[in-house]
């Protein structure tokens, strides 16, 4: 029931906010579309470069609506509202709250992702998006859900998740195999940042769009992000809790 109740407010909040949030998932990311897609006629790996950046826009659009969607809102609930004090004394389960707060930021930034697919049918790109895609657009989502649980948890004030989307969030955007491929960085370099969730989930929308399967070890990779910040998550509840 606790799933439930997160996810009916997600669903409510959504609701309300319906045409902001739609307005939010497509402005930017159309924005890389027509400046580096359209605006830039160039090649890479043998096809035009908008069928590279597609896959790329549409993880990072996964990325910042799943964040976006917890991170602030939990914050500002946590330190303004003190709706999260209500939360702990609750007979709710602690892990039902993370889980519905995972759920309902991995279907925000699922949404934000299948707007951009959407908007970039009618290029007849040739791009394949299936179960497997959605899939990993989900896992994406959830690792980033969880992470904004944990930053709006350990946030001191509401300027801490500002910084946290500034110093990791935003240059995650534009070197996790987005806009160009890790192929041209540095060795060292290029295996560090290709572990990161971002980059994997860019190379498996790339490979599935081409017409490729999914990477085990990619979904593997997601899942040990999703387990590690998930038990930061809980044991910040468990430890507060027992104060």
């Amino acid at each position: 029931m606790g799933i439930i109740t997160i996810l009916w407010e997600k669903w409510t909040e959504f609701k309300r906010d319906f045409y902001k949030i739609t307005l939010a998932a497509m402005i930017a990311p159309m924005m890389y579309l027509i400046v580096f897609g359209m605006g830039i006629q160039t090649i890479s790996h043998g096809e035009p470069y908008l069928n590279f950046l597609i896959p790329g826009v549409v993880a990072l659009t996964t990325m910042n609506g799943s964040f976006n969607a917890i991170a602030q809102n939990l914050n500002v609930q946590r330190l303004y509202e003190k709706a999260f004090d209500q939360v702990m004394i609750s007979p709710t389960p602690l892990w039902q709250f993370i889980v519905g707060q995972v759920i309902g930021g991995s279907l925000r930034g699922l949404y934000a992702g299948c707007v951009i697919l959407l908007l970039t049918m009618p290029i007849k790109t040739g791009l394949i998006f299936n179960g497997w895609s959605f899939m990993v657009m989900f896992l994406n989502g959830a690792v980033f859900s969880i992470v904004g649980v944990v930053v709006s948890f350990y946030a001191k004030n509401h300027a801490d998740v500002p910084r946290f989307s500034n110093y990791i969030i935003m240059p995650m955007s534009y070197l996790c195999n987005t806009f160009f491929s890790l192929d041209t960085m540095p060795s060292g370099i290029r295996q560090v940042i290709g572990a990161l969730p971002l980059s994997q989930t860019s190379a498996m929308l790339r490979t599935i769009s081409g017409g490729g399967q999914a990477d085990i070890g990619g979904i593997l990779i997601l899942c040990i992000y999703l387990v590690v910040f998930g038990g930061l998550a809980f044991w910040f509840l468990y430890k507060k809790k027992n104060l």
